[in-house]
């Protein structure tokens, strides 16, 4: 082992998300010009893009030819020495960056994408389309090394076989579905297939680490139901989630069933759901506070119902304030690195990122479930009600 590995040891071992080159759910398309792939991207996007939100990553060597004869346009200011330039474009946005981009950037600005479509002439991704074309076979035959994980063949247009080479490379072969490449909607159902298995699994999330000063007790521990609340939670979204764990202060870890004890401690709800994508970053995240007496399976089923995964989140309005409830909603993968660029900025209120974040709002069916509990008298006219109930 090298100095440098033994060096690199010394970080913390972090769960790393199920990233590609661009994103989670990403396509090279190779092995046919750049006009054909763009075609087909184009093609695919048309027909799924009224479901999911989809990008398309392509490289301009003309533009950039041109670009470099004329010395960049005159007209703008990138033209002039600037390194970013940006352009409301009215219906779009448009910045212009002059600087050296890999995977760290693409993931960062490709987040909000459900899936990316990427022309394989000149990039590679996590997973690869594969155009047989005799007008690039030998292009191709260059490429081998990026077809680590091949779904699709396509047969373009005069093409009758695979290539022998090509079948004899990849090991699952027989595996691998066949189109032809003018079937546009037979491509766009097999992706949406993809797309469908990829959602993100659900995982609930009690927050039951707060230092109820206001109650004057811990709220995680007050017995509504015949059972400690946070506990009482933990059942409701248990039947709902493929894993359901509590959100505790470290010191509260051993006396906690399923802890997922905070790492971003001082940051109240906003701590403890960075925490959660920290622990499993590919998950969606069902959080429900503790200190919500009224919350009920009704209420649950709703928001899942409606989860909307190409969303941030999914949330209900407040019905005291009409702001997003940030502490009974779904939190998306892509939520995390929003999460931590409002850190970055100094802002740690969740509610805030889903103001400023395109989130799926929703009206509560029963808004009573809704309603926060922190101090004893809040306490005591919840219980009245809990009493009331039929």
């Amino acid at each position: 082992m090298s100095s440098e590995d033994k060096k690199h040891e010394k970080h913390a071992k972090l769960a790393l998300p199920a990233y590609g080159r661009f994103h989670r759910n990403e396509w090279a398309i190779l092995g046919a010009p750049c006009g054909d792939i763009r075609q087909l991207a184009f093609g695919v996007i048309g027909r799924l893009s009224s479901r999911y939100r989809l990008a398309y990553a392509d490289a301009d060597h003309a533009a950039a030819d041109a670009d470099a004869a004329a010395g960049q346009s005159p007209g703008s200011a990138m033209g002039h020495g600037a390194k970013m330039e940006y352009t409301d474009k009215i219906n779009y946005h448009r910045f212009d960056i002059k600087a050296r981009l890999d995977v760290y950037q693409y993931r960062q600005y490709f987040n909000e994408q459900d899936a990316v479509l990427v022309n394989g002439n000149h990039f590679g991704a996590g997973r690869q389309i594969v155009i047989v074309d005799a007008r690039k076979e030998e292009s191709l035959k260059r490429k081998m090394d990026r077809l680590g994980d091949v779904r699709l063949i396509l047969l373009s247009e005069g093409a009758r076989e695979v290539f022998p080479w090509l079948r004899d490379s990849l090991e699952n072969f027989a595996d691998i579905p066949q189109m032809k490449i003018q079937d546009v909607a037979g491509i766009s159902i097999l992706l949406e297939k993809e797309l469908e298995a990829a959602r993100p699994p659900l995982y609930g999330l009690v927050l039951a680490g707060g230092q109820s000063q206001r109650m004057g007790i811990d709220k995680g521990l007050i017995e509504y139901y015949g059972m400690p609340q946070r506990d009482y939670i933990a059942r409701l979204l248990a039947p709902l989630c493929e894993k359901t764990f509590i959100s505790c202060r470290p010191d509260q870890a051993e006396e906690v069933a399923n802890p997922l004890p905070d790492t971003f401690p001082g940051l109240g709800p906003f701590g403890a759901i960075a925490s959660a994508f920290r622990r499993h970053p590919d998950a969606a995240w069902l959080v429900a506070a503790c200190d919500l007496p009224l919350l009920d399976k009704e209420t649950i089923a709703q928001l899942i119902g409606y989860r909307n995964p190409s969303k941030v989140a999914t949330a209900f309005n407040s019905p005291v304030n009409e702001f997003p409830e940030p502490l009974i909603a779904i939190w998306e993968p892509r939520s995390y690195p929003i999460l931590l660029q409002f850190l970055a900025q100094g802002y740690s209120c969740p509610r805030k990122v889903l103001i400023n974040s395109n989130v799926e709002l929703l009206n509560a069916g029963k808004p009573d479930a809704l309603r926060n509990v922190n101090s004893p008298e809040e306490m005591e006219e919840a219980i009245a009600l809990i009493k009331a109930l039929p």
